[in-house]
């Protein structure tokens, strides 16, 4: 009994053993007949490393400005009389905005000139008077100083009735208005914002790694997105005089010409100044560089010994961009061809076919498409 159950186990184990051993030369076999396979070639497509000129810029995004902009409100309290504007008009300097009613104070004003011109009668009859010692020179002296404070008090007058009417401080674009005719206007209160917009101003920040690289003066261009595919040039005007301690960032405002109002203040802005001399850089499409944690590499079209071409992987050292361009500072050389498109299916030696009729986008300074 026992020896048949033996003999069991040894046949149960001898017909598993062939099962095993029949599998893994299937799977050797299986494995020599992929390696015979030939591999695929890949459609790639490549373009021509070649140097180009390269303008050095330093970019930054800001905030466009007024040259002068007050968001104007009355000094004095009073009734709205006048509204002489309306929302979004061009105004010149010195142009009436709002009237506050002044009938009280032009009464007062009335009241204290007759009392100036009495002041005066009186020191002119004391002058006279004096030249026959009617009257001392104190006397003189007292009428001389009420006759100079009635003055003043007109003066002053009138100085409040002017403060009556809000004029424009300079010429520039109104606002939206916020007064009626009627109004009760306290001291204080917005009536209306004014903006000069031509030329206008744009403020934005760069780190003080770059502050040797810039200077009043230096052109500068800048895009909005309030309007895509348009550009705006310019010129540095001033650096702040110190450095943020915070962030160590410099403000820096540049100028532009905006006679179309097209700019507004307040605006996203993105800044570029060119600063250096052109140089001679090799430069790529963004789309044929692949990132990796451990470097940016691209794929060289090559041959193999038996003539075929093949994608040969190396490592590049990238520099600035621009655009849809990313220039090479090592790692290609000029006339080198590379690979575009198709990096993903792609392993270094790998055969490949190259087809370019549809190339990446490869503009220094594309521009967005409205569709």
């Amino acid at each position: 009994m026992i020896k048949r159950m033996i003999l069991m186990i040894v046949a149960v184990l001898f017909i598993v053993g062939g099962m095993i051993g029949f599998k893994f030369m299937m799977a050797m076999q299986n494995k020599k007949f992929m390696a015979t396979m030939p591999i695929p070639a890949q459609t790639v497509s490549s373009i021509k490393a070649e140097e180009l000129e390269w303008q050095r810029e330093v970019r930054a995004v800001g905030t466009l400005r007024a040259v002068n902009g007050a968001d104007l409100a009355s000094e004095v309290s009073g009734i709205v009389e006048r509204v002489s504007f309306d929302s979004g008009n061009e105004v010149e300097q010195g142009s009436l905005l709002i009237k506050l009613r002044d009938e009280d104070d032009r009464a007062q004003l009335r009241a204290l000139e007759a009392a100036a011109h009495l002041a005066q009668l009186t020191l002119d009859r004391d002058l006279k008077q004096l030249k026959g010692h009617a009257v001392s020179q104190a006397t003189v002296d007292a009428d001389t100083a009420a006759l100079n404070s009635a003055k003043a008090q007109v003066d002053a007058q009138k100085a409040a009735i002017e403060k009556k009417m809000i004029l424009a401080p300079f010429k520039g674009r109104l606002g939206i208005r916020r007064v009626d005719i009627g109004q009760f206007l306290n001291a204080g209160t917005a009536i209306v914002t004014l903006q000069q917009l031509d030329p206008i101003y744009v403020d934005f920040n760069v780190p003080e790694q770059t502050l040797a690289q810039l200077e009043a003066g230096q052109k500068l261009s800048v895009h909005v997105d309030a309007l895509s595919g348009e550009a705006f040039d310019g010129e540095i005007v001033a650096l702040n005089a110190k450095i943020d301690e915070a962030t160590r960032n410099v403000l820096v405002r540049g100028q532009l010409k905006n006679p179309q109002n097209k700019l507004m203040p307040g605006m996203f802005a993105q800044i570029s100044v060119i600063v250096g001399s052109p140089e001679k850089r090799i430069t790529l499409p963004q789309t044929a560089i692949t990132y990796n944690s451990y470097g940016s590499t691209v794929f060289v079209v090559g041959k193999d010994d038996k003539g075929t071409l093949v994608a040969k992987q190396t490592f590049v050292k990238l520099g600035p961009t621009r655009g849809d361009q990313v220039s090479i500072l090592s790692g290609v050389s000029d006339g080198d061809e590379i690979v575009t498109t198709g990096q993903l299916k792609l392993r270094n030696g790998s055969p490949i076919v190259v087809n370019n009729e549809i190339q990446p986008k490869n503009d220094p300074n594309p521009k967005p498409e409205d569709k």
